[in-house]
């Protein structure tokens, strides 16, 4: 069901603020910055190892990352689960019991297709399922 920790999410108040401890303290490679209007973030990639961090920039004041910072400040704001076949994994997860914020896959950063699990339903762990597009068409 799950194949790998796809990336971690991290809400920051600035990419830009934050990419130099990344980038320069860190040493990890950018992969690249996109905005996900859908979802009211900028977001960059970076690469560490055999994952990734994206790093969360909200758009607006009223975006779930800006209030997610407002509330708790700036941090680890959800694990992403690499899957395939996404849209059965969110059948197998409802009928598990757990909540999910999303009942069907929606367009997420690096064209992924991705879904929420409700943090209510897993200790307080904001959980994304994530099935990269790229990854598909390998398969063809």
């Amino acid at each position: 069901m799950i194949k790998n920790i796809d990336h971690i999410g991290i809400a920051v108040k600035s990419i830009h603020e934050a990419l130099p401890l990344y980038t320069e303290t860190l040493k990890l490679k950018l992969e690249g910055i996109e905005t996900v209007e859908s979802q009211g973030v900028k977001v960059a990639f970076i690469l560490a190892g055999n994952t990734r961090l994206e790093l969360l920039e909200a758009l607006s004041p009223d975006s779930a990352v800006a209030k997610f910072i407002e509330k708790r400040g700036e941090g680890i704001h959800h694990v992403a689960l690499g899957v395939e076949q996404i849209e059965d994994r969110i059948q197998e997860i409802k009928e598990s019991g757990l909540r999910m914020i999303d009942e069907t896959s929606r367009k997420g950063a690096h064209h992924a297709d991705v879904a929420f699990i409700h943090p209510k339903s897993t200790s307080g762990v904001l959980y994304e399922l994530c099935e990269r597009t790229e990854l598909k068409e390998e398969q063809k």
